[in-house]
C-alpha cells in the first residue's frame, strides 16, 4: 500500500506542467542526438547539465534523464537505416536491423525496436517501483570476483556473436582488451602502449573507436562497393510498415527476454545497456534454432537487444539513485546533477527524498509513452532517409561524425583516430572479422582489469577467490560450457552428415 502511494505521488509530481514540459524536451532532445550520427547522449547531458543549474532538482533530473533514455531510442534510427550506432549497445542492433532495411523491411525494423524498447523499459520501471530497495541490497553484496565473472561472461558471449567462427570473436575480444589498457594505469600512474605520444594518456577515445569501427568502416564500404537498396524501401505506407503475424510470433520471446537480461544486467553497479544489449543478442543465438541466420535480417536480432538496452538504461537508475554508484559516465553526470542541489544519492534518498526518487521513477513511464507516441508518426519520415542520395548522404555523415567525435574532447586527434580505426574496420570487415566483440573488449576493459587485481588484492593473489565464491563459480561454469558448446556440437554435425 505503501508503494502505491508513493507512486501515487511521483505520477502527481511528473504530470506538472513544468515537469511534464521537461521531460517532452528531454526525451524529443535524446532522439534528435540518438538519430544524427556522430553526436551521443553523454555529450548532450554534459552541455545541457548547466541549464539544470536554474531549475528545482526534479525537472532538472527528469530531463537529464530523458535525453539519456531518448537517445536510446534514436540511435536503434541510424543503426538500421545507415549502419552506423549512435551509441555501443545500438551495435548490436545495427547486425540484423540494417540487412531488414536493405531489404525493404526499414519500418518494420524500426517500429520492432520502438516497441521493444518501450516494452523492456516498461519491465525496467516496474522493478524499479517494486524490488528497488531489494535489488540495490542484493546487488551491493557483489565481490569483486563476482564483477569479473560477470563481465567475462559478457566477453566469451560476444565471441559468439560474428557469423563466422568463434576463433575469430575471440581473437577480437582480445583485441579490444589490449586496446583498452592503452594510457594511464590508475593504480601505478605510468603510462602504458602510448609510444610518447601525450595524446593517448588518457587513453582511446570510445566514440573515436566506435564511430570509426562502424560508421567510418560503413562509409568506406559503401564507397568501394555501392549497396544497392531494395526499391521496396520507396514505397513506404503505413501497411507496410505493421509486422505481419509472422514477425509477431517471432517478435514477443526475445523482447521479454531481452527485458530480463536488461533488467537484471542495468540493476548491477558498474555495468550498463552495452553488456545488456551485447548477452541478449548473444542468448537469441543460442536459443534459436537457426543461428546461421543472425546477421542477414532476423527480427529477434532487432527486438532482443533493443529491449535490453532500453530496460538496462531504465534498471541503471536502481545502484545510481539507492547506492549513489554510476553505471557509466552518463550516470556520473545525472550524480553530478544531484550534488550540486545539495541532494546525495544513496541508500537514504528514499527516506530523505522520496517526492524526487517516485518523481523521477514515473516521469521514466510518461517519458516512454511520449517517444512511443512520438516516434511511430515519424517512422515514414526516418525510413525517407533512403531516399537520400550517397553522394550526399555519406559527406553528411562522414561530417557529422567528424563534428561528433571531435566535440567530445576537442581535440584533432580524436579524429585522426576515428579515421585510422575505420581503415582497420573496413579491412575486419574484409577478413570476415566482427567488430562488435572488439567494441565490448574495449568497452570492459577497464573494468575488468580493476576487478580482477582488486580481487586478487583481497585474497592476497590466491586465483581460487573466483570458483570459492558461488556467484562467481557460477558465472564461470556458464562460461565453460559457452566454450565447449562449439566443440560438442562438431561430432554430432559430423554423425548427421554421415
Amino acid at each position: 500500500m505503501e508503494t502505491l502511494n508513493n507512486l501515487f505521488l511521483g505520477f502527481e509530481l511528473a504530470l506538472a506542467p513544468e515537469v511534464l514540459l521537461v521531460c517532452l524536451v528531454g526525451v524529443t532532445l535524446g532522439t534528435f542526438v540518438g538519430v544524427l550520427p556522430g553526436v551521443g547522449a553523454l555529450t548532450t547531458i554534459a552541455l545541457c547539465l548547466p541549464l539544470t543549474f536554474q531549475m528545482s532538482p526534479l525537472p532538472g533530473l527528469v530531463m537529464l534523464a530523458g535525453i539519456f533514455y531518448g537517445a536510446q531510442y534514436g540511435s536503434s534510427i541510424t543503426s538500421i537505416l545507415l549502419n552506423v550506432p549512435g551509441s555501443a549497445p545500438a551495435a548490436m542492433t545495427c547486425l540484423d536491423g540494417h540487412p531488414m532495411a536493405r531489404q525493404g523491411r526499414a519500418g518494420v525494423a524500426i517500429i520492432t525496436a520502438m516497441i521493444s524498447s518501450f516494452l523492456g523499459g516498461t519491465l525496467a520501471i516496474l522493478l524499479l517501483i517494486l524490488f528497488a530497495p531489494i535489488l540495490a541490497q542484493w546487488a551491493v553484496h557483489f565481490s569483486s570476483a563476482d564483477y569479473f565473472s560477470i563481465m567475462l561472461l559478457a566477453l566469451v558471449a560476444a565471441a559468439s556473436l560474428g557469423i563466422g567462427s568463434v576463433v575469430k570473436g575471440l581473437i577480437m575480444v582480445f583485441l579490444g582488451l589490449l586496446l583498452s589498457t592503452v594510457g594511464t594505469d590508475l593504480a601505478t600512474g605510468s603510462f602504458r602502449y602510448t609510444f610518447g605520444v601525450a595524446a593517448l594518456s588518457d587513453g582511446i577515445s570510445l566514440p573515436a573507436l566506435a564511430m570509426g569501427l562502424f560508421g567510418v568502416a560503413e562509409i568506406f564500404k559503401n564507397m568501394v562497393r555501392p549497396q544497392q537498396i531494395s526499391k521496396k524501401s520507396f514505397a513506404v505506407n503505413w501497411r507496410s510498415l505493421l509486422p505481419t503475424l509472422e514477425d509477431f510470433s517471432l517478435f514477443w520471446r526475445p523482447c521479454l527476454r531481452g527485458s530480463a537480461i536488461g533488467s537484471f544486467i542495468g540493476m548491477l553497479p558498474g555495468t550498463g545497456p552495452t553488456i545488456a544489449a551485447f548477452l541478449s543478442y548473444a542468448m537469441e543465438k543460442k536459443v534459436s534454432s537457426k543461428p546461421q541466420g543472425f546477421g542477414t535480417g532476423r527480427i529477434e536480432g532487432v527486438a532482443a537487444p533493443e529491449a535490453a538496452n532500453n530496460a538496462s538504461v531504465q534498471a541503471a537508475f536502481i545502484p545510481t539513485l539507492t547506492l549513489g554508484i554510476p553505471g557509466d559516465p552518463i550516470m556520473a553526470i545525472l550524480i553530478a546533477g544531484l550534488l550540486i542541489h545539495n541532494i546525495s544519492p544513496g541508500p537514504q534518498m528514499l527516506q530523505e527524498h522520496p517526492d524526487l526518487f517516485w518523481g523521477v521513477v514515473a516521469s521514466f513511464w510518461i517519458g516512454n509513452v511520449i517517444l512511443l507516441v512520438l516516434n511511430i508518426p515519424f517512422i515514414r519520415l526516418w525510413v525517407s532517409v533512403l531516399h537520400i542520395s550517397p553522394k550526399t548522404l555519406y559527406p553528411a555523415m562522414l561530417l557529422l561524425i567528424v563534428l561528433g567525435v571531435y566535440s567530445v574532447n576537442l581535440t584533432s586527434f580524436d579524429v585522426f583516430v576515428c579515421v585510422f580505426f575505420g581503415l582497420i574496420g573496413y579491412f575486419l570487415n574484409q577478413q570476415q572479422y566482427p567488430t562488435a566483440p572488439l567494441l565490448l573488449g574495449f568497452v570492459l576493459g577497464g573494468p575488468v582489469e580493476e576487478n580482477f587485481r582488486r580481487a586478487l588484492q583481497l585474497s592476497n593473489g590466491d586465483m581460487s577467490i573466483f570458483i570459492k565464491e558461488p556467484v562467481s563459480a557460477s558465472f564461470l561454469f556458464i562460461i565453460i560450457i559457452l566454450l565447449l558448446l562449439p566443440i560438442l556440437s562438431i561430432p554430432m554435425i559430423g554423425k548427421k552428415r554421415g
